[in-house]
């Protein structure tokens, strides 16, 4: 389902099933070892392992999976969310600190070196959150490297938050190395979309605040 079609030509495309990532999972599998293989993560995946972790995010019920794709089947950014309870790992380090139930977690964004700079890791960021059911989930939270870069920049002037809550994560490096590196938690509550009896003089009422 084609979702948005920019004027530079990349087309944002929402992917339900596994079966609908076929024309793009061999490109998905590319840009997703080149973007992980940068700092500040240096991460090596093999093709097979990318084209798992898709299949596994496709297979989560509620999940939300975007594609930036250029010419006919060239993915040149991404975007996966899936809820939180659906992940033990993050479940269990948020667990007294937000509702996990009513948590959605945005566990995968990238975009090519080449698509950079054109607004589109915001662009999937802020299409996941729309698509995100507001009635269900009050907080979307996601992981970031706790070595300062341009994303943790992005993610503050969207209205995430620091929740000051550090997890190591064990990962094969591009030298061949497993080691582990620090990533922080960032939280932003939702605003409620309001259902037709909640609305008055035209206005949806929502909780909390978002930005």
């Amino acid at each position: 389902m084609i979702l948005l079609e920019r004027p530079d030509g990349i087309r944002i495309v929402r992917i339900f099933t596994p079966e609908d990532s076929l024309p793009y999972r061999a490109s998905f599998a590319g840009a997703y070892q080149d973007i992980f293989s940068e700092p500040p993560y240096n991460e090596r995946f093999f093709p097979s392992e990318a084209q798992s972790i898709l299949h596994r995010n496709l297979e989560t019920p509620e999940n939300i999976c975007l594609f930036a794709v250029k010419g006919r089947a060239r993915v040149v950014g991404f975007g996966i969310g899936v809820p939180a309870r659906s992940k033990p790992d993050i479940a269990r380090d948020l667990r007294g600190l937000l509702p996990v139930q009513h948590t959605f977690y945005l566990s995968e964004l990238g975009v090519l070196e080449s698509a950079r700079g054109q607004g589109l890791g915001k662009t999937l960021v802020d299409m996941r959150i729309a698509a995100i059911e507001h009635q269900k989930y009050t907080h979307a939270v996601l992981r970031v490297s706790a070595v300062r870069n341009l994303s943790y920049d992005m993610y503050m002037k969207m209205g995430f938050e620091d929740i000051g809550v550090y997890t190591e994560v064990h990962a094969r490096r591009v030298d061949g190395r497993v080691s582990t590196d620090r990533r922080l938690f960032l939280s932003k509550l939702l605003t409620r979309r309001a259902k037709p009896e909640e609305s008055l003089d035209g206005e949806t009422e929502g909780f909390g605040t978002s930005s």
